[in-house]
């Protein structure tokens, strides 16, 4: 059995064969089929207690003994009014803090919910809030399917997908973003299609490699906000120490494993990041790779003398968006709502004191 001190293992952060295998572990009669039902029951359906067609006795005792089906805490929800945009606060059992956001689709009734796959973040990018934090710690797979799961049954309609674009890298956090998204996509779990699915990085070259052999399915987004290398350092100081070379070739590596087109992910910076230069060095480093841009205002509560950025115009947009069109790609303006609520992207920053030692910051 499991000893006294030793942590039970979470639901939240199981598959059906490592629940079955687990209980098996300890000596109890199970078989996947009924770990299956209670996953069902407590994931997909957001259920608690007996499912309506209960596994064996022995089963259930063992379930409810062996195994933690312990949630997070929402310590907070709040809704911006102008988009729909919802942010929940969550405590972890050690009081860690973090968040998501539950975003509404263009489809009426349809949302989408941007995940949190670390308590802050490592990466240090000079635009966003989660950055500043530093990082405390990476979240456990429970944790994250956890908030989804809270996120979902709240809804007032039918949640169709999960980004994780929350806080943290989830590349630094690889092993337990993907366990979350295959429980998240499992049949037993949040039966979220594989493709509806998207995972982001800065850009952490050896991670999107391993992402690319792997073929796990999922979406990937790479946030690259320039191609210039300098300027890349600066503005991302961590991923920035990968060479634009090398992160190109990963690209072009997970380009070829998901036969569809690359999104790369463009943080507007006013007065920052739309010349003519930056798209002379995307056509150098991508031109034989097929890619959607996506552009993302920035989101710096900051004001510019405190070193924040500020948005770019709708004449320096206009003049980059034209300039982006000799690449003949698509292009897309994405819109970050939440704003109010400081749930916009580059904004979550667990503003409830979330904090890190200096010792978890990036090397």
């Amino acid at each position: 059995m499991v000893g006294p001190s030793q942590p039970l293992p979470r639901l939240f952060g199981m598959l059906p064969e490592e629940l079955c295998a687990h209980l098996q572990d300890h000596g109890v009669r199970a078989n996947e089929g009924e770990a299956r039902r209670y996953l069902a029951h407590w994931i997909s359906h957001g259920q608690t207690g007996v499912p309506r067609k209960p596994p064996s006795r022995k089963f259930l005792d063992g379930a409810r003994d062996l195994v933690d089906h312990g949630h997070l805490e929402v310590v907070e929800r709040v809704t911006d009014p102008t988009d729909g945009f919802t942010k929940y606060l969550f405590r972890s059992p050690d009081g860690a803090l973090s968040e998501a956001v539950r975003i509404p689709l263009a489809k009426e009734g349809c949302f989408t919910v941007c995940l949190s796959s670390q308590v802050g973040c490592a990466m240090q990018c000079d635009f966003c809030a989660t950055g500043r934090l530093g990082l405390t710690r990476n979240l456990a797979p429970w944790e994250i399917v956890s908030a989804f799961c809270t996120v979902r049954d709240e809804a007032p309609g039918r949640v169709t997908g999960a980004v994780f674009m929350g806080q943290g890298e989830p590349f630094h956090n690889y092993d337990a973003v993907i366990q979350a998204a295959r429980i998240l996509s499992d049949p037993c779990g949040g039966r979220i299609a594989k493709k509806a699915i998207t995972i982001s990085t800065v850009g952490l070259v050896p991670q999107i490699r391993r992402f690319a052999a792997e073929r796990h399915g999922y979406r990937l987004i790479v946030s690259l906000t320039s191609a210039l290398p300098e300027r890349r350092r600066a503005l991302l100081p961590v991923a920035g120490r990968f060479e634009m070379e090398d992160l190109a070739a990963a690209i072009r590596e997970y380009s070829e494993v998901a036969k569809g087109l690359v999104t790369v992910a463009w943080v507007l910076l006013g007065g920052v990041n739309h010349d003519q230069a930056e798209v002379d060095a995307i056509r150098a480093l991508l031109g034989d790779v097929p890619l959607r841009v996506n552009l993302i205002d920035v989101n710096d509560a900051r004001e510019e003398a405190e070193g924040g950025y500020r948005r770019a115009t709708e004449v320096e947009r206009n003049l980059f968006f034209d300039a982006l069109q000799a690449l003949e790609v698509p292009i897309v303006r994405r819109y970050s709502g939440g704003g109010n609520e400081k749930a916009a992207c580059g904004m979550l920053a667990a503003s409830h004191g979330a904090t890190a030692s200096p010792a978890t910051r990036a090397e």
